[in-house]
């Protein structure tokens, strides 16, 4: 379903970046519509693909986790699949980018200290050559998508 993304539809989905957890009512006033016509606003971005999910934002950190990492690995093709049933096993995958280049996938980790971390990519380097880069900090963390440049 394609859906025409226009100014209040943006502020509504600016809004929810910023706060998935904002109520319709507070929505609405962000929007400027009436919390009927945001309930309908949003139920058309979720129907059409637009609004996936709102999920909380874990500090790695707090829960556990004291080390972050980026992986790249180089996988021969007969090797992708099986790679990626792992890949999907494993909790400490956070994400996983299939990549042109050197590497076939790029993958962000956490992992409770280096230790944990080496047993990891133990586990994952019969599926090809890894690059590990350790996250020592994050100077721009993950933020919401802003609406494109007119072209």
């Amino acid at each position: 379903m394609s859906l025409e993304i226009d100014d209040k539809a943006w502020r509504l989905i600016t809004a929810l970046q910023a706060d998935g957890r904002a109520s319709l009512k507070a929505l609405a006033a962000e929007v400027g519509l009436s919390v009927p016509a945001t309930q309908e606003r949003l139920r058309r971005l979720q129907d059409a693909g637009v609004v996936r999910g709102v999920h909380a934002d874990i500090d790695p950190e707090a829960v556990g986790y004291g080390v972050g990492a980026i992986i790249g690995i180089h996988a021969p093709q007969p090797g992708k699949q099986p790679l990626l049933d792992k890949l999907r096993a494993s909790p400490e995958v956070l994400e996983c980018h299939h990549v042109s280049g050197q590497d076939s996938y790029l993958i962000r980790v956490v992992a409770r200290d280096l230790r944990d971390l080496e047993r990891f990519i133990a586990g994952i380097t019969g599926y090809g050559e890894t690059r590990t880069s350790i996250i020592f900090s994050t100077p721009i963390e993950r933020r919401g998508l802003a609406r494109p440049a007119p072209t």
